[in-house]
Formats: structure tokens, sequence, C-alpha cells
């Protein structure tokens, strides 16, 4: 993603320096990507990772990802990193993947949860580029979404004022996100590279970029620990469930009958007899899993917020363009099996 011509202006510029200040002070600021907003710590702060922790009311055995501004800082945060990563590095960043490395001494224990492995990505906005290049040398952002654990992403700062605004020191405002979905979580192992999270990087562009197979997490547990794995995650106050077309639309009206109101949520289209209570809200999606994604998060928060019983989504197609799609709904809807 090129970003150069991306300038901010001098407004935009002093909101970032005070929020860069603010996190060399030891500060928490939620902060734009690409993908969803950050909840952001100075990495090598201990103290200002815990706080990131008691916020987002977080275990603290779950990692945070470390945000870099540039390539050329990777073999700084991370050690003994094979040809692979560096290859989906130059070729990927800034953007949307996040990579699995051994973690270099410069990173508290309290950023990878216990674990000697580090998550570490270069994020596709300028103005997180420009909060990163302005906390000086030798400084990473620690951060997970900025929203309560296990509840939906932000990727608007009013999603993240609604649930943080007292309780972190700055939001900085970078519009809503493009991407819209998380950053796909790449490992590596014995010359093998696994997917541990789909995301806003397809795998297929993966193993185009590698010219090998990558190994899907449910074809070999694995060990390590990674952001955005647990089966509930994602997930909407309101009971979200998924369904197939037609036990979607039977289940729908069934809730009307009994004077509930629902949220109706497909990509295919319908006849709008078939969904005519006046207590059903339906909501049509793009058939596009990029424009999908982009929206996704936005959605649910927008309905989550509003007064329904239930938001009831027509499960996404099987395709590989749509596993980050069906993987984050499948973790929304856990609670509600």
């Amino acid at each position: 993603m090129v970003l150069d011509k991306e300038k901010l202006d001098q407004k935009q510029l002093e909101k970032v320096a005070a929020a860069a200040r603010l996190l060399k002070e030891g500060g928490i600021v939620a902060f734009p990507t690409e993908t969803v907003y950050g909840l952001g710590a100075d990495a090598t702060n201990t103290d200002a990772v815990r706080k990131v922790y008691e916020i987002k009311q977080r275990p603290t055995d779950h990692p945070l990802i470390v945000h870099i501004g540039h390539i050329t800082q990777l073999d700084y945060w991370a050690q003994e990193i094979p040809e692979a990563a560096w290859l989906l590095a130059r070729h990927f960043w800034p953007g949307p993947l996040t990579l699995i490395l051994r973690r270099s001494p410069h990173i508290p224990d309290c950023v990878t949860g216990g674990q000697d492995t580090v998550g570490i990505r270069l994020p596709a906005h300028p103005v997180a580029l420009k909060l990163l290049n302005m906390i000086g040398p030798n400084k990473a952002i620690a951060a997970p979404s900025a929203n309560l654990y296990g509840r939906i992403s932000p990727t608007t700062a009013a999603h993240v004022s609604t649930t943080l605004n007292n309780k972190i020191d700055m939001i900085l405002d970078g519009g809503a996100c493009k991407v819209g979905l998380e950053s796909t979580i790449i490992s590596f192992e014995h010359g093998t590279v696994f997917l541990l999270r789909p995301g806003g990087i397809p795998v297929s562009a993966i193993e185009s970029v590698l010219n090998k197979p990558v190994i899907s997490h449910k074809s070999k547990t694995p060990v390590t620990r990674v952001p955005g794995a647990l089966p509930s995650h994602y997930a909407p106050t309101t009971p979200l469930q998924l369904f197939h077309l037609p036990e979607l639309i039977q289940t729908a009206n069934k809730l009307a009958a009994q004077n509930l109101h629902t949220v109706v949520i497909t990509w295919s289209e319908i006849n709008s007899s078939q969904l005519s209570a006046p207590n059903i809200q339906h909501v049509r999606m793009s058939r596009d899993p990029v424009h999908y994604g982009q929206h996704l998060y936005a959605l649910l928060h927008r309905y989550d917020q509003a007064p329904y019983n239930y938001i009831l989504m027509e499960t996404p197609p099987e395709l590989p363009a749509w596993l980050a799609i069906s993987d984050r709904l499948q973790r929304a809807s856990y609670a509600h099996l």
C-alpha cells in the first residue's frame, strides 16, 4: 500500500505529536490502523503495557502485537528471522500481516504473554506510521484492538469512544479503517509456514509470494498463543447467530411471531415478502468479500447498540476469499450456538 501521497495536515500532525508525547510518558493512546483501531502503549514500558491489559480486561497470557514504523526495525525486535519472513515483510509491509518470530531481548514478558515469540507488524496507515516515527528510535507500540476483550473490534474513533473514552489518555482519530478486519497472522517452524489467524492478506497471496503452501492452524494445533484465536471473540452483546439462508428466514419469522425484534443480515438477495414482519430489519451486504469485510464490524456496532433481541446472519460462502469473515463470524456467534 502506497502511503506517500497521504499527507497529514498541520492539525493532524499536532494531534499525533501529542499522542507520541503521551506514549513516551507512559500513557495509553487509541490509534488508527488500516485494520482496526489499536489500544497502544510503549512496548518497552511494562507498567504502560499492564495498563492496556487492565483497561481492555484482557487475560495477561494473551499476547499483544508489536507495531513498528519501518521494516529496518524488524531485526531489532526479533531474532533468528527466517528468509520467508523477510520475503513476506518486503512484499506486504506496510500492510495487514503479522509475523510470529522469536522475540528479541528488547521485548518484555508482559507483551508476549510470557512466550519466547512475538507478533510484529508494520501498519499501513499514515497516522499510525507518523506516530511510530514520532515516538523515537528503538521504540514500538504494543497494541491489541481498542475495545473490551472479546467484543467487536473498533473501526472508527467513535467505536472506541463508546466503551473506552474515560479509561484512556487519548483517542487519535484517523477516520474509518480501510481493511476493517484484523491482520493475517503467520508463523514459521522448521521451514513450514502456518496460518494462525486469517485476516486482511489472503492466504493465496502469501502462497503466491512464497511459492509454497501455507498450512492452516486447523491442520496442526499451534502451541503459540496469538490474538483472536479463542472460540468466542469479536462478539456483540446482542446474541448473534449464523444460518444458511432457508433456516435464516425461518428463524427470523419464528422470532418475529414471538414479538422479538431481529436484524437479519444477508449477502444473498431475497424477496422482501419472505421477511415481511414489521419487527424484522433486513440488511443486504455486498457479495464482494473485501467490501463485506470493510463494513462488517461497523454494521455489528450499529445494530448491537440498537434495540434488537437478535442479530441473525447468513453463513458466508465456503470460499477461500471469505475465510477471514467466516472466522470472525464463527467466533462472534460461538457463545450463542
